[in-house]
């Protein structure tokens, strides 16, 4: 049916799929970065290479999203998981005020439960009642100019639901859990205070999380936080304070060095993820009876294409058939069940095309 690798079809929404060109040098780099001649998997985090390697991630996230030194930029460890305690550490434990959160999803949900236990909590909206096919106006929120800091989740993973506008206000710190759709279109960085995103979507393998965060915040930090937990110690340390995953951080070297010489930066990328996504969304509302979409048309994520079939019977039809022809992770999350297509941006146009194919072949015979 196709010519593409499984590499090339690999639609998992995480880990997800790395750039060919990226796979290639960090293979080699496996064995003998060329210019030390030891595998990177050997290498010291305090060797001189790895000094330039964190550098040149630095330097290129800079580029790509025109940050200003006003923002400091982190490589921790821990996962989008551990911001959702490391967060409120720092804006609201000891505040006595409220943090604002938008609970859309599986993931937005996961990250509040850690913040209730370092003060109070507001919900500003809740989209469980509806299932979580849908997203709130930002417009239309009730949110207080004097809270503590207001945290969404730009593109909700499991459900397939992205923001295409900007909430918050923009004299209340804004936070924002990035982890699906970072580097994967050209947004402000400069109105967000805090940015967190892993990186097992669009940034690189699973180990790093890339934190932005706006340097005067962190004249706040209350006394008493563990050190490992306190943005400033990774800060002064350089994000070295402990040993680092230094193969991840490299492939996140990798990565944005591909952003930026082969696709030609942000706006570049956001054109073909638009391009992807419009032709996957084809596919499905041409058959409205077949494929039977998760997400509410306005609110439709650009990165996780969820849908259903009219029966369990069928969803695992789709997907051993998708299977036999060489398509994976392609099943829905655990929590929601169904079909996930993770368009991520080292997901090629041609397999995007090639999922189409199998798609209306399948439509086709059911």
């Amino acid at each position: 049916m196709h010519e593409l690798s499984a590499n090339d079809l690999n639609f998992s929404g995480g880990p997800g799929a790395l750039p060919a060109a990226v796979l290639a040098a960090a293979q080699t780099a496996i064995l003998a970065v060329p210019e030390v001649g030891l595998s990177v998997l050997g290498i010291s985090h305090r060797s001189d290479w790895f000094a330039g390697v964190l550098e040149e991630a630095e330097r290129n996230l800079r580029h790509l999203l025109d940050l200003p030194d006003s923002h400091a930029v982190l490589f921790l460890q821990g996962g989008a998981t551990l911001q959702f305690s490391m967060v409120p550490m720092l804006m609201l434990r000891g505040s006595g005020k409220v943090a604002e959160y938008l609970r859309t999803g599986y993931w937005s949900a996961q990250s509040i439960v850690p913040a209730e236990l370092e003060g109070e909590v507001r919900v500003l909206w809740d989209g469980e009642p509806g299932g979580f096919s849908d997203l709130p106006d930002p417009d239309s929120l009730p949110y207080s100019p004097d809270a503590a800091y207001f945290h969404y989740v730009s593109n909700e993973t499991v459900e397939g639901l992205q923001f295409h506008t900007l909430p918050g206000l923009d004299q209340v710190a804004r936070v924002c859990d990035m982890s699906s759709d970072f580097l994967s279109y050209p947004f402000n960085a400069k109105r967000f205070d805090l940015i967190y995103a892993h990186a097992q979507k669009n940034l690189g393998p699973a180990g790093v999380t890339v934190v932005i965060v706006r340097r005067a915040l962190l004249e706040q930090t209350p006394a008493g936080v563990p050190p490992i937990l306190d943005y400033r110690t990774h800060l002064h340390a350089r994000s070295i304070y402990n040993t680092p995953p230094v193969f991840a951080i490299y492939v996140v070297a990798l990565v944005t060095r591909w952003l930026i010489d082969d696709i030609g930066g942000l706006k570049h990328m956001a054109e073909i993820n638009h391009r992807k996504a419009r032709a996957l969304y084809a596919m499905i509302d041409s058959y409205p009876e077949l494929y039977l979409p998760c997400a509410a048309r306005a609110h439709r994520s650009r990165m996780n294409l969820t849908f259903r079939l009219p029966s369990p019977a069928l969803e695992t039809e789709f997907l051993r058939r998708a299977a036999s022809e060489g398509f994976s992770g392609l099943q829905g999350h655990r929590s929601l069940g169904g079909i996930r297509a993770s368009l991520y941006n080292a997901v090629t146009p041609e397999a995007v095309e090639a999922l189409c194919e199998f798609m209306e072949e399948f439509a086709n015979r059911h």
